[in-house]
Protein backbone atom coordinates (compact mmCIF):
# COMPACT_ATOMS: atom_id res chain seq x y z
CA UNK A 1 0.00 0.00 0.00
CA UNK A 2 0.70 3.46 -1.17
CA UNK A 3 0.76 6.37 1.93
CA UNK A 4 1.79 10.30 1.50
CA UNK A 5 2.86 12.49 4.02
CA UNK A 6 3.95 16.21 3.79
CA UNK A 7 6.56 17.65 5.36
CA UNK A 8 9.32 20.35 4.75
CA UNK A 9 13.01 20.48 4.05
CA UNK A 10 15.35 24.06 4.59
CA UNK A 11 16.88 25.71 1.70
CA UNK A 12 18.09 28.54 3.02
CA UNK A 13 16.45 30.06 5.80
CA UNK A 14 12.81 28.83 3.85
CA UNK A 15 10.96 25.34 3.79
CA UNK A 16 10.18 24.08 0.73
CA UNK A 17 7.32 21.29 0.64
CA UNK A 18 8.56 17.64 0.88
CA UNK A 19 6.21 14.76 -0.15
CA UNK A 20 6.91 11.83 1.94
CA UNK A 21 5.71 8.53 -0.44
CA UNK A 22 6.06 5.53 1.78
CA UNK A 23 5.49 2.38 -0.33
CA UNK A 24 5.04 -1.40 1.91
CA UNK A 25 4.53 -4.16 -0.66
CA UNK A 26 5.46 -7.81 -0.35
CA UNK A 27 9.26 -8.66 -0.04
CA UNK A 28 11.81 -9.62 2.19
CA UNK A 29 12.12 -7.10 4.96
CA UNK A 30 14.05 -4.16 4.67
CA UNK A 31 13.77 -0.28 4.99
CA UNK A 32 15.23 2.09 1.90
CA UNK A 33 14.75 6.14 1.74
CA UNK A 34 15.85 7.65 -1.61
CA UNK A 35 15.29 11.24 -2.48
CA UNK A 36 18.93 12.33 -1.93
CA UNK A 37 18.91 12.09 1.72
CA UNK A 38 21.91 13.07 3.98
CA UNK A 39 23.31 10.74 6.88
CA UNK A 40 20.79 11.71 9.67
CA UNK A 41 18.00 11.17 7.25
CA UNK A 42 19.35 7.51 5.90
CA UNK A 43 19.81 6.66 10.25
CA UNK A 44 16.36 7.90 10.60
CA UNK A 45 15.03 4.28 9.36
CA UNK A 46 16.42 2.93 12.66
CA UNK A 47 14.66 5.30 15.10
CA UNK A 48 11.71 5.03 13.03
CA UNK A 49 11.46 1.20 13.78
CA UNK A 50 12.61 1.26 17.46
CA UNK A 51 10.05 4.11 18.09
CA UNK A 52 7.03 2.85 16.51
CA UNK A 53 7.67 -0.75 18.40
CA UNK A 54 8.67 0.73 21.58
CA UNK A 55 5.18 2.56 21.25
CA UNK A 56 3.29 -0.79 21.01
CA UNK A 57 2.72 -0.77 17.37
CA UNK A 58 3.45 -4.08 15.43
CA UNK A 59 4.22 -3.53 11.78
CA UNK A 60 4.19 -6.23 9.20
CA UNK A 61 7.26 -7.75 7.98
CA UNK A 62 7.63 -6.40 4.22
CA UNK A 63 9.80 -4.29 2.47
CA UNK A 64 9.23 -0.76 2.78
CA UNK A 65 10.50 2.10 0.45
CA UNK A 66 10.69 6.00 0.87
CA UNK A 67 10.73 8.54 -1.52
CA UNK A 68 11.43 11.81 -0.45
CA UNK A 69 9.94 14.32 -3.62
CA UNK A 70 11.26 16.64 -4.89
CA UNK A 71 14.67 14.45 -5.42
CA UNK A 72 16.74 17.29 -6.58
CA UNK A 73 16.59 19.01 -2.94
CA UNK A 74 19.16 17.58 -0.44
CA UNK A 75 17.10 16.17 2.40
CA UNK A 76 19.02 17.14 5.58
CA UNK A 77 18.49 17.05 9.51
CA UNK A 78 16.26 14.63 11.76
CA UNK A 79 12.51 16.43 11.44
CA UNK A 80 11.62 13.73 8.55
CA UNK A 81 11.33 11.15 11.55
CA UNK A 82 7.52 11.96 12.63
CA UNK A 83 6.31 12.23 9.06
CA UNK A 84 8.28 8.94 8.39
CA UNK A 85 6.57 7.01 11.21
CA UNK A 86 3.14 8.37 10.01
CA UNK A 87 3.12 7.36 6.86
CA UNK A 88 4.49 3.90 7.53
CA UNK A 89 1.94 3.45 9.62
CA UNK A 90 -0.46 4.65 6.67
CA UNK A 91 1.29 2.40 4.48
CA UNK A 92 0.64 -0.67 6.85
CA UNK A 93 -2.99 0.38 7.24
CA UNK A 94 -2.71 1.06 11.05
CA UNK A 95 -3.71 5.11 10.56
CA UNK A 96 -6.37 6.83 7.93
CA UNK A 97 -4.69 8.30 5.08
CA UNK A 98 -6.92 11.21 4.52
CA UNK A 99 -6.44 13.48 7.88
CA UNK A 100 -2.45 13.30 7.00
CA UNK A 101 -3.40 15.54 3.87
CA UNK A 102 -4.43 18.30 6.36
CA UNK A 103 -1.17 19.06 7.99
CA UNK A 104 2.94 19.54 7.82
CA UNK A 105 5.12 17.45 9.92
CA UNK A 106 7.98 17.66 11.96
CA UNK A 107 9.53 16.18 14.50
CA UNK A 108 12.72 13.92 15.72
CA UNK A 109 11.76 10.58 17.27
CA UNK A 110 13.70 8.65 19.96
CA UNK A 111 13.71 5.10 20.41
CA UNK A 112 11.00 4.91 23.19
CA UNK A 113 8.40 6.96 21.10
CA UNK A 114 8.98 10.59 22.21
CA UNK A 115 9.24 13.68 19.88
CA UNK A 116 12.10 15.83 19.81
CA UNK A 117 12.25 19.13 19.11
CA UNK A 118 13.99 20.61 15.63
CA UNK A 119 15.09 23.37 13.96
CA UNK A 120 13.66 25.52 11.34
CA UNK A 121 9.78 25.07 12.72
CA UNK A 122 8.73 28.70 12.04
CA UNK A 123 9.66 28.35 8.20
CA UNK A 124 7.75 25.22 8.36
CA UNK A 125 4.81 26.90 9.60
CA UNK A 126 5.34 30.64 6.85
CA UNK A 127 5.17 27.47 4.39
CA UNK A 128 1.95 25.58 6.05
CA UNK A 129 0.28 28.67 5.55
CA UNK A 130 1.12 29.71 2.27
CA UNK A 131 0.71 26.36 0.66
CA UNK A 132 -2.76 26.62 2.09
CA UNK A 133 -2.59 23.75 4.53
CA UNK A 134 -4.82 23.47 7.78
CA UNK A 135 -1.72 23.69 10.03
CA UNK A 136 1.12 21.74 11.26
CA UNK A 137 1.92 19.12 13.79
CA UNK A 138 5.57 19.53 16.00
CA UNK A 139 7.29 18.91 18.76
CA UNK A 140 5.65 20.31 21.91
CA UNK A 141 8.84 22.58 22.61
CA UNK A 142 8.54 23.80 19.41
CA UNK A 143 5.00 24.87 19.47
CA UNK A 144 5.08 28.29 20.12
CA UNK A 145 7.43 29.38 17.88
CA UNK A 146 5.15 27.67 15.25
CA UNK A 147 2.55 29.52 16.82
CA UNK A 148 3.84 33.11 15.83
CA UNK A 149 2.59 32.34 12.44
CA UNK A 150 -1.43 33.82 11.73
CA UNK A 151 -4.08 31.55 10.26
CA UNK A 152 -2.49 27.94 10.98
CA UNK A 153 -3.72 25.41 13.50
CA UNK A 154 -0.61 24.11 15.83
CA UNK A 155 -0.90 20.55 17.05
CA UNK A 156 1.72 19.71 19.87
CA UNK A 157 2.65 16.35 20.15
CA UNK A 158 5.08 14.89 23.02
CA UNK A 159 4.68 11.08 21.66
CA UNK A 160 4.29 9.70 18.43
CA UNK A 161 0.93 7.41 19.96
CA UNK A 162 -0.70 11.21 20.62
CA UNK A 163 -0.12 12.06 17.01
CA UNK A 164 -1.66 8.97 15.60
CA UNK A 165 -4.76 9.12 18.46
CA UNK A 166 -5.11 12.67 17.44
CA UNK A 167 -5.19 12.04 13.68
CA UNK A 168 -7.27 8.41 14.53
CA UNK A 169 -10.19 10.95 16.67
CA UNK A 170 -9.63 9.01 19.41
CA UNK A 171 -7.91 11.83 21.44
CA UNK A 172 -7.69 14.90 19.79
CA UNK A 173 -5.05 17.43 21.05
CA UNK A 174 -6.44 20.75 21.41
CA UNK A 175 -4.60 22.92 19.03
CA UNK A 176 -1.76 25.43 20.95
CA UNK A 177 -2.43 28.57 21.59
CA UNK A 178 -0.09 31.59 22.29
CA UNK A 179 0.01 34.12 24.54
CA UNK A 180 1.62 37.42 25.50
CA UNK A 181 5.29 37.46 24.90
CA UNK A 182 6.61 39.05 27.57
CA UNK A 183 8.33 42.56 27.27
CA UNK A 184 12.21 42.02 25.98
CA UNK A 185 14.71 44.63 27.74
CA UNK A 186 15.61 47.11 25.24
CA UNK A 187 19.34 46.78 23.73
CA UNK A 188 21.35 43.29 24.12
CA UNK A 189 21.92 43.34 27.89
CA UNK A 190 19.90 45.76 31.02
CA UNK A 191 23.96 45.79 32.46
CA UNK A 192 25.13 48.03 29.77
CA UNK A 193 24.35 51.32 29.98
CA UNK A 194 25.55 55.00 27.91
CA UNK A 195 26.19 56.06 31.51
CA UNK A 196 28.82 53.86 32.09
CA UNK A 197 31.21 55.63 29.55
CA UNK A 198 33.08 58.26 30.70
CA UNK A 199 33.62 61.39 28.50
CA UNK A 200 33.67 60.97 25.10
CA UNK A 201 30.60 63.08 24.43
CA UNK A 202 31.62 63.43 20.35
CA UNK A 203 31.86 59.62 19.97
CA UNK A 204 28.43 59.71 22.07
CA UNK A 205 26.57 61.82 19.59
CA UNK A 206 28.34 59.53 16.91
CA UNK A 207 26.65 56.64 18.11
CA UNK A 208 23.19 58.62 18.42
CA UNK A 209 23.65 59.72 14.71
CA UNK A 210 24.34 56.21 13.57
CA UNK A 211 21.64 54.60 15.79
CA UNK A 212 19.32 57.21 14.03
CA UNK A 213 19.56 56.51 10.65
CA UNK A 214 20.88 53.18 10.81
CA UNK A 215 24.74 54.02 9.22
CA UNK A 216 27.78 51.98 9.40
CA UNK A 217 30.46 53.07 11.82
CA UNK A 218 34.11 52.96 12.08
CA UNK A 219 35.97 53.84 15.06
CA UNK A 220 39.57 54.44 15.18
CA UNK A 221 41.96 55.13 18.20
CA UNK A 222 44.48 53.99 20.62
CA UNK A 223 44.04 50.85 22.97
CA UNK A 224 41.96 51.82 26.22
CA UNK A 225 40.02 54.97 24.21
CA UNK A 226 36.31 52.80 24.94
CA UNK A 227 35.45 51.92 21.23
CA UNK A 228 34.86 48.06 22.48
CA UNK A 229 32.89 49.81 25.25
CA UNK A 230 30.85 51.62 22.74
CA UNK A 231 30.11 49.68 20.87
CA UNK A 232 28.48 47.10 22.94
CA UNK A 233 26.17 49.51 24.16
CA UNK A 234 25.21 50.60 21.07
CA UNK A 235 22.33 48.16 21.07
CA UNK A 236 20.73 50.29 24.39
CA UNK A 237 19.86 53.53 22.31
CA UNK A 238 18.43 51.27 19.10
CA UNK A 239 15.20 51.53 18.97
CA UNK A 240 12.28 48.13 19.89
CA UNK A 241 12.16 45.67 17.10
CA UNK A 242 8.58 45.66 15.61
CA UNK A 243 7.07 42.12 14.86
CA UNK A 244 7.64 41.70 11.57
CA UNK A 245 11.59 42.30 12.36
CA UNK A 246 11.60 40.04 15.66
CA UNK A 247 10.12 37.42 12.75
CA UNK A 248 12.66 37.90 10.69
CA UNK A 249 15.26 37.26 13.56
CA UNK A 250 13.63 34.49 14.86
CA UNK A 251 13.47 32.40 11.18
CA UNK A 252 17.45 32.86 11.01
CA UNK A 253 18.17 31.51 14.31
CA UNK A 254 15.16 28.76 14.17
CA UNK A 255 17.31 27.29 11.05
CA UNK A 256 20.67 27.54 13.11
CA UNK A 257 18.81 26.17 16.11
CA UNK A 258 19.93 29.18 18.36
CA UNK A 259 16.71 29.84 19.99
CA UNK A 260 16.57 29.11 23.62
CA UNK A 261 15.03 26.76 25.39
CA UNK A 262 11.35 27.71 25.65
CA UNK A 263 12.22 30.95 23.48
CA UNK A 264 9.92 31.28 20.88
CA UNK A 265 10.37 35.02 19.42
CA UNK A 266 13.69 36.82 19.70
CA UNK A 267 12.93 40.00 20.99
CA UNK A 268 16.18 42.26 21.45
CA UNK A 269 17.98 43.47 18.40
CA UNK A 270 21.06 41.48 18.16
CA UNK A 271 24.81 41.99 18.89
CA UNK A 272 26.81 39.63 17.11
CA UNK A 273 31.56 40.25 17.47
CA UNK A 274 33.00 37.46 15.29
CA UNK A 275 36.53 37.02 15.98
CA UNK A 276 39.32 38.16 13.19
CA UNK A 277 39.80 34.29 12.41
CA UNK A 278 36.48 33.89 11.14
CA UNK A 279 36.14 32.59 7.01
CA UNK A 280 34.17 34.43 4.42
CA UNK A 281 31.87 31.88 4.79
CA UNK A 282 31.53 31.95 8.72
CA UNK A 283 30.67 35.48 8.03
CA UNK A 284 28.58 36.04 5.02
CA UNK A 285 27.05 32.19 5.24
CA UNK A 286 27.52 29.35 2.92
CA UNK A 287 29.88 25.89 3.71
CA UNK A 288 28.83 22.76 3.54
CA UNK A 289 25.69 22.59 4.19
CA UNK A 290 24.73 26.50 3.01
CA UNK A 291 23.61 28.23 6.20
CA UNK A 292 23.65 31.79 7.21
CA UNK A 293 26.33 33.20 8.74
CA UNK A 294 27.10 36.15 11.21
CA UNK A 295 26.05 38.83 9.16
CA UNK A 296 22.70 37.45 8.69
CA UNK A 297 22.45 36.84 12.63
CA UNK A 298 22.96 40.54 12.73
CA UNK A 299 20.02 41.03 10.69
CA UNK A 300 18.16 44.34 12.55
CA UNK A 301 20.87 44.58 14.49
CA UNK A 302 24.79 45.38 15.35
CA UNK A 303 27.41 43.16 13.45
CA UNK A 304 30.87 44.65 15.19
CA UNK A 305 34.28 43.69 13.68
CA UNK A 306 36.93 45.14 16.49
CA UNK A 307 40.25 45.01 15.39
CA UNK A 308 39.37 45.54 11.52
CA UNK A 309 42.73 44.82 9.88
CA UNK A 310 43.12 41.41 11.31
CA UNK A 311 40.68 40.47 9.74
CA UNK A 312 41.90 38.52 6.79
CA UNK A 313 41.58 40.69 3.35
CA UNK A 314 39.26 38.24 1.30
CA UNK A 315 36.64 38.02 4.39
CA UNK A 316 36.15 42.27 4.30
CA UNK A 317 35.93 42.15 0.90
CA UNK A 318 33.15 39.91 0.88
CA UNK A 319 30.95 42.52 2.67
CA UNK A 320 30.65 44.98 0.44
CA UNK A 321 27.92 43.99 -1.73
CA UNK A 322 25.84 42.45 1.04
CA UNK A 323 26.48 46.22 2.97
CA UNK A 324 24.65 47.70 -0.15
CA UNK A 325 22.44 45.63 -0.74
CA UNK A 326 21.15 44.17 2.77
CA UNK A 327 20.85 40.69 1.32
CA UNK A 328 23.67 37.92 0.91
CA UNK A 329 22.90 35.94 -2.31
CA UNK A 330 24.98 32.53 -2.26
CA UNK A 331 24.73 30.90 -5.96
CA UNK A 332 25.90 27.04 -5.49
CA UNK A 333 26.10 24.39 -8.49
CA UNK A 334 22.36 22.76 -7.20
CA UNK A 335 20.47 25.76 -5.89
CA UNK A 336 20.64 29.66 -4.96
CA UNK A 337 19.90 30.69 -1.58
CA UNK A 338 19.24 34.30 0.35
CA UNK A 339 19.64 35.70 3.04
CA UNK A 340 18.41 39.40 4.85
CA UNK A 341 21.64 41.33 6.57
CA UNK A 342 20.00 44.47 7.27
CA UNK A 343 22.72 45.45 9.83
CA UNK A 344 24.17 48.38 11.42
CA UNK A 345 27.88 47.49 10.51
CA UNK A 346 30.18 49.18 13.58
CA UNK A 347 34.17 48.58 13.89
CA UNK A 348 37.03 49.29 15.37
CA UNK A 349 40.26 49.80 15.04
CA UNK A 350 43.94 51.12 16.23
CA UNK A 351 45.78 53.75 14.48
CA UNK A 352 48.90 51.83 14.39
CA UNK A 353 50.09 48.24 14.60
CA UNK A 354 51.51 49.45 18.15
CA UNK A 355 48.24 51.42 18.49
CA UNK A 356 49.70 54.69 19.52
CA UNK A 357 50.42 56.72 16.64
CA UNK A 358 49.48 60.69 17.12
CA UNK A 359 49.09 60.15 20.76
CA UNK A 360 49.91 62.60 22.89
CA UNK A 361 52.63 61.73 25.31
CA UNK A 362 53.14 57.65 23.73
CA UNK A 363 55.42 56.53 21.52
CA UNK A 364 55.23 54.97 18.76
CA UNK A 365 57.06 52.34 17.37
CA UNK A 366 55.41 52.11 13.89
CA UNK A 367 56.80 54.08 11.35
CA UNK A 368 55.50 55.85 8.21
CA UNK A 369 55.62 52.82 5.57
CA UNK A 370 54.45 49.94 8.39
CA UNK A 371 51.37 52.46 9.35
CA UNK A 372 50.08 53.04 5.51
CA UNK A 373 50.74 49.31 5.10
CA UNK A 374 48.40 48.69 7.76
CA UNK A 375 45.71 50.89 6.90
CA UNK A 376 45.94 49.57 3.51
CA UNK A 377 44.67 46.37 4.80
CA UNK A 378 41.27 48.43 4.85
CA UNK A 379 40.17 48.52 1.60
CA UNK A 380 38.56 52.18 -0.05
CA UNK A 381 35.54 50.63 -1.71
CA UNK A 382 34.56 49.28 2.10
CA UNK A 383 35.78 52.63 3.80
CA UNK A 384 32.82 54.14 1.22
CA UNK A 385 30.30 51.67 2.39
CA UNK A 386 30.98 53.05 6.42
CA UNK A 387 29.43 56.36 6.80
CA UNK A 388 30.95 57.42 9.72
CA UNK A 389 34.14 57.11 10.93
CA UNK A 390 35.93 59.34 13.28
CA UNK A 391 38.97 59.17 16.20
CA UNK A 392 38.71 58.45 19.55
CA UNK A 393 41.07 59.44 21.66
CA UNK A 394 42.45 58.42 25.72
CA UNK A 395 39.78 59.20 28.03
CA UNK A 396 40.85 62.36 30.35
CA UNK A 397 41.88 61.32 33.59
CA UNK A 398 39.60 64.43 34.76
CA UNK A 399 36.79 61.87 33.63
CA UNK A 400 37.66 58.72 35.14
CA UNK A 401 38.17 60.04 38.70
CA UNK A 402 35.19 62.77 38.88
CA UNK A 403 32.42 61.31 41.26
CA UNK A 404 29.39 63.19 40.86
CA UNK A 405 29.70 62.45 36.58
CA UNK A 406 26.23 63.22 34.99
CA UNK A 407 26.48 61.25 32.56
CA UNK A 408 23.71 60.63 30.03
CA UNK A 409 21.63 57.15 30.44
CA UNK A 410 20.69 54.66 27.31
CA UNK A 411 17.35 55.83 27.95
CA UNK A 412 17.82 59.78 26.73
CA UNK A 413 19.75 58.46 23.37
CA UNK A 414 17.15 55.71 23.02
CA UNK A 415 14.34 58.79 23.28
CA UNK A 416 15.77 60.71 20.54
CA UNK A 417 16.53 58.12 18.24
CA UNK A 418 13.35 56.79 18.82
CA UNK A 419 11.47 60.55 17.87
CA UNK A 420 14.16 60.52 14.80
CA UNK A 421 13.17 56.82 13.93
CA UNK A 422 9.35 58.03 13.67
CA UNK A 423 10.32 60.93 11.51
CA UNK A 424 11.64 58.63 9.05
CA UNK A 425 8.94 56.23 8.83
CA UNK A 426 6.61 59.32 8.16
CA UNK A 427 9.17 60.23 5.78
CA UNK A 428 9.41 57.01 3.73
CA UNK A 429 5.68 55.38 4.49
CA UNK A 430 5.14 55.49 0.32
CA UNK A 431 8.33 53.64 0.16
CA UNK A 432 7.83 49.96 0.48
CA UNK A 433 11.47 48.73 2.29
CA UNK A 434 13.27 51.61 3.16
CA UNK A 435 12.43 52.48 6.78
CA UNK A 436 15.67 54.48 7.82
CA UNK A 437 18.13 57.13 6.20
CA UNK A 438 21.18 54.67 5.79
CA UNK A 439 18.98 52.78 3.33
CA UNK A 440 17.91 55.62 1.03
CA UNK A 441 18.74 55.35 -2.96
CA UNK A 442 19.86 57.88 -4.59
CA UNK A 443 16.75 58.96 -6.23
CA UNK A 444 15.39 59.11 -2.98
CA UNK A 445 18.21 61.12 -1.59
CA UNK A 446 17.16 63.63 -4.49
CA UNK A 447 13.68 63.56 -3.51
CA UNK A 448 13.69 63.89 0.12
CA UNK A 449 17.25 65.70 1.44
CA UNK A 450 16.05 69.67 1.33
CA UNK A 451 18.96 71.55 1.68
CA UNK A 452 19.33 75.49 2.66
CA UNK A 453 22.52 77.43 0.62
CA UNK A 454 24.57 77.62 3.55
CA UNK A 455 24.53 73.56 3.96
CA UNK A 456 24.94 73.42 0.26
CA UNK A 457 28.17 75.82 0.19
CA UNK A 458 29.73 73.66 3.11
CA UNK A 459 28.96 70.55 1.26
CA UNK A 460 30.68 71.80 -1.83
CA UNK A 461 33.95 72.68 0.02
CA UNK A 462 34.25 69.83 1.36
CA UNK A 463 33.95 67.49 -1.84
CA UNK A 464 36.32 70.20 -3.12
CA UNK A 465 38.94 70.14 -0.17
CA UNK A 466 38.85 66.46 1.04
CA UNK A 467 38.51 65.07 -2.86
CA UNK A 468 35.08 62.96 -1.56
CA UNK A 469 34.04 60.18 -3.87
CA UNK A 470 30.29 60.23 -5.30
CA UNK A 471 29.29 57.88 -2.65
CA UNK A 472 31.16 59.35 -0.03
CA UNK A 473 29.14 62.41 -1.38
CA UNK A 474 25.77 60.95 -0.63
CA UNK A 475 26.51 59.13 2.81
CA UNK A 476 26.98 62.60 3.69
CA UNK A 477 23.53 63.52 2.85
CA UNK A 478 22.33 61.06 4.44
CA UNK A 479 24.41 61.88 7.66
CA UNK A 480 23.06 65.62 8.02
CA UNK A 481 19.61 64.32 6.68
CA UNK A 482 19.69 62.03 10.09
CA UNK A 483 21.20 64.78 11.94
CA UNK A 484 18.41 66.93 10.85
CA UNK A 485 15.37 64.24 11.77
CA UNK A 486 17.87 64.25 15.49
CA UNK A 487 17.39 68.37 15.77
CA UNK A 488 13.69 68.98 14.22
CA UNK A 489 14.71 70.37 11.76
CA UNK A 490 12.24 70.91 8.15
CA UNK A 491 15.60 71.02 6.20
CA UNK A 492 19.20 70.32 6.49
CA UNK A 493 20.86 73.35 7.82
CA UNK A 494 24.75 74.26 7.94
CA UNK A 495 24.83 73.03 11.40
CA UNK A 496 23.53 69.69 10.20
CA UNK A 497 26.12 69.62 7.55
CA UNK A 498 29.12 70.44 9.61
CA UNK A 499 28.48 67.58 12.12
CA UNK A 500 28.26 65.37 8.81
CA UNK A 501 31.13 66.16 7.58
CA UNK A 502 32.92 65.96 10.89
CA UNK A 503 31.64 62.62 10.92
CA UNK A 504 34.39 61.57 7.96
CA UNK A 505 37.72 61.44 9.99
CA UNK A 506 39.50 59.12 7.20
CA UNK A 507 38.39 61.31 4.30
CA UNK A 508 40.66 63.86 5.22
CA UNK A 509 43.72 63.98 3.05
CA UNK A 510 46.24 64.95 6.01
CA UNK A 511 44.48 62.60 8.93
CA UNK A 512 47.51 59.86 8.13
CA UNK A 513 50.70 61.62 8.15
CA UNK A 514 49.96 64.69 9.98
CA UNK A 515 53.32 64.32 11.73
CA UNK A 516 54.73 64.87 7.77
CA UNK A 517 52.17 67.16 6.70
CA UNK A 518 51.18 70.67 7.94
CA UNK A 519 47.20 69.79 8.91
CA UNK A 520 44.57 71.60 6.61
CA UNK A 521 40.97 71.55 8.61
CA UNK A 522 37.78 71.96 6.49
CA UNK A 523 37.26 75.37 6.48
CA UNK A 524 33.26 75.92 5.81
CA UNK A 525 33.76 79.30 4.17
CA UNK A 526 36.79 78.58 1.58
CA UNK A 527 35.54 77.97 -2.20
CA UNK A 528 37.64 76.86 -4.93
CA UNK A 529 39.80 79.45 -7.09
Amino acid sequence: MLARVRSGALMGIDAVVVEVEVEMSIGLPYFNVVGLPDGAVKESKVRVLSALKNSGYQLPHKRVTVNLAPADIKKEGAAFELPLALGVLAAARLLEEEPLGHYLFGGELSLDGAVKPIRGVLPLALAARDGGFKGVMVPLSNAAEASLVDRIEVIPVSQVREAVEHLNGAAPVAPFCRGEEPPAPPGQAPSLDMSDVRGQSEVKDALELAAAGGHNMLMCGPPGSGKTMLARRLPTILPPMSFQEALEVTKIYSVLGLLGEGQALVQSRPFRSPHHTISDAGLVGGGPQTRPGELSMAHHGVLFLDELPEFRKNVLEVLRQPLEEGVVRLARAAHNVSYPCRVMLVAAMNPCPCGYYNVIERDCRCNRLRVAEYHAKVSGPLLDRIDITLETRPVELRHLTALDSAERPSTYYRARVEQARDRQRFRFRPEAGTYCNAQMSPRQLRRYCQISPKAQADLETAVWQLGLSARAHDRILKLALTRADLSGHARIEGDDMRFAISCRVLDRKTWLHRDQVPSVPFEPGARAQ
